[in-house]
């Protein structure tokens, strides 16, 4: 059965609350070894500092030690202390506090908010107290703000639990309540699968990665290995503490949750897919282009526009010619993709793309029946895939006017009946990426191929990718997380 630990430095920092099993002093903590083999264990170190070397310092240390789940972690611990290095990680907060806090009507310079568990009394806050909880897993926060010009974070410190007075101690009471019960709402009597992998989906979302049939495959697949595999969705941020690994099925942005989630299980020693690094790599057209250009991979010819330079864009026309292509960095599904033909569709395109970006892609327009789509995993190929333009367009998807998408046809084949040279180039491709799941996408003109596009989070969905190899393809990408999962424990790279 999963186990919560509450650690305190001294028996008199909980005698406001209620008398607990769960919870036991840093001493008793340290010098006893608790929890079983079997026994998943999340301890929660409320500790009166986090003092390098000091006692709260070594609950954090030996926790990780014994495999427990712990918060905040020694890497916390260290970012927190770290100004120059939080001071990055809140960079972007600081631009978003204008519109919490008012630039004038106030006639102190500075102020400070209690965050219990990402959790803050302030409503108008309340998503900031999350995305800092979210960087800084820890029990207690105090978030300082400043005032020069503009509202600004001063500070982030972990707080004491003795240092709290009534109202905070019954709102912090109430936040580890919900917190605990949230963290560990599917208790098991008994363990029954060797490791557990979080699976990050959208059971809304209107083009998800993996449909629902591809979903459960995923689960039995995993269920034949010992994995359990468990769909959560992105309110369940804190629960992945619960889990060996995180495997997102979700459409992901480097802007959004799935890349925090990526970030932080990463940050947790989880075996992730997609992992930060790709998520950056690959939702980013410009930066892929330019990686490929590098590497000196065959790609279309591609030039980059910029906002409010008219001489650059004629200069892009006289090196391309028409028809030709414009995108949008971040574009995915077809999605912020425009074909224009002449110079007046070229200006109109060009208008609306630039309000969600500073910088287009316009490349050379290649006409082909169909792209091919090598799946790879661990830098091996996994599918082979060719989807067809969508009846009537020049795309695989056609966003219709009322919002639907339509998409061709498609043909799973064996890898063995895949282009040689597509095959080689898809490897090259994401060489430089990284060794988790990708999608390379390239289009074959006669004999010679380009890359497209490389997706950190290609679509598996049952009934396409997985028309040749069945259920074969889900076991092959479980028994990938079994394998890091497995170096993991052992106290190995997952690579």
């Amino acid at each position: 059965m999963a186990r919560l630990v509450i650690v305190v430095e001294k028996a008199s920092d909980w005698a406001s609350y209620y008398p607990s099993v769960d919870v036991m002093s840093a001493m008793d903590y340290l010098r006893t070894p608790v929890g079983g083999d079997n026994e998943r264990t999340q301890v929660i170190n409320l500790c009166r500092s986090y003092k390098y070397l000091g006692t709260g310092y070594y609950v954090s240390l030996l926790a990780e030690a014994r495999g427990h789940r712990v918060m905040p972690s020694v890497r916390t611990v260290n970012d927190l202390r770290r100004r120059s290095l939080y001071g990055l990680d809140i960079d972007d907060l600081n631009q978003k506090l204008t519109h919490f806090l008012p630039a004038g009507g106030r006639d102190t310079t500075d102020f400070g908010i209690l965050v219990y568990f990402g959790e803050t009394a302030y409503p108008a806050l309340q998503d900031l107290a999350r995305q800092v909880f979210e960087m800084f897993p820890c029990p207690l926060l105090r978030i300082e703000f400043e005032r020069d010009r503009v509202w600004q974070v001063s500070s982030i410190k972990p707080v004491g639990l003795h240092t709290l007075v009534d109202a905070q101690e019954d709102a912090f009471a109430e936040e580890l309540d919900r917190f605990s019960r949230k963290l560990w709402r599917k208790p098991r009597a008994r363990r029954q699968f060797r490791y557990d992998l979080a699976m990050l989906v959208d059971p809304k979302e209107q083009m998800p990665p993996s449909n629902r049939k591809a979903l459960k495959s995923f689960v039995a697949a995993g269920k034949e290995l010992g994995i359990e595999v468990d769909p959560i969705g992105r309110n369940d941020y804190q629960r992945l503490a619960e889990y060996d690994g995180l495997f997102i099925r979700e459409t992901t942005a480097s802007d959004n949750h799935t890349y925090r989630f990526a970030h932080r299980a990463e940050k947790e020693g989880m075996v992730v897919i997609d992992d930060p690094s790709s998520i950056l790599r690959c939702t980013n057209k410009i930066y892929l282009n330019d990686l490929m250009v590098s590497r000196k991979l065959a790609v279309p010819r591609t030039e980059i526009l910029y906002r409010d330079d008219s001489k650059g864009t004629r200069e892009v026309v006289a090196k391309l010619g028409f028809p030709l292509v414009l995108k949008i960095p971040d574009g995915s599904f077809s999605r912020g993709v425009v074909k224009v033909e002449d110079e007046d569709s070229l200006a109109q395109a060009a208008s609306s793309l630039f309000q969600h970006s500073a910088l287009l892609l316009a490349q050379e327009y290649v006409y082909t029946e169909f792209d091919w789509r090598i799946g790879v995993l661990n830098r091996e190929p996994l599918y082979a895939c060719k989807y067809y333009m969508s009846r009537g367009h020049w795309q695989i998807y056609n966003h219709g006017a009322k919002g639907t998408a339509k998409s061709g046809g498609f043909e799973s084949i064996a890898l063995k009946d895949a282009p040689a040279e597509v095959m080689k180039l898809a490897l090259k491709a994401t060489q430089p990426i990284g060794d988790g799941l990708y999608g390379v996408d390239l289009k074959q003109v006669g004999s010679k191929p380009v890359v497209i596009e490389v997706n950190d989070n290609p679509s598996i969905d049952a009934g396409v990718e997985d028309a040749h190899l069945g259920d074969e393809l889900y076991r092959r990408i479980m028994q990938e997380f079994l394998r890091r999962m497995e170096r993991k424990r052992q106290g190995g790279t997952t690579h």
